[in-house]
């Protein structure tokens, strides 16, 4: 499963900047749609395109592991990749 820490790339921002990031601002600053937004931060395990990804580094100016992480998960597909 993949992990977003995007809600802490939006504190730091917050805290940084001295003031609120709104979802909206972010949308139309990153150019990722506000509905998406809303599903990386809500959703556990959201599947969203690198573009995405992308838009959001370059806005945060972070690298790609600042903002996700891999965590193993013990479904059965993973446990066939180990060999």
């Amino acid at each position: 499963m993949i992990r977003f820490y995007l809600k802490r790339l939006i504190s730091d921002w917050e805290f940084k900047e001295g003031r609120r990031l709104t979802i909206g601002e972010l949308a139309e600053k990153s150019k990722v749609a506000r509905p998406t937004l809303s599903r990386i931060l809500n959703q556990k395990g959201y599947n969203t395109t690198t573009d995405n990804l992308g838009r959001l580094c370059c806005f945060f100016n972070c690298r790609i592991e600042d903002l996700v992480e891999y965590i193993p998960d013990d479904s059965p597909l993973h446990e066939n990749s180990k060999g």
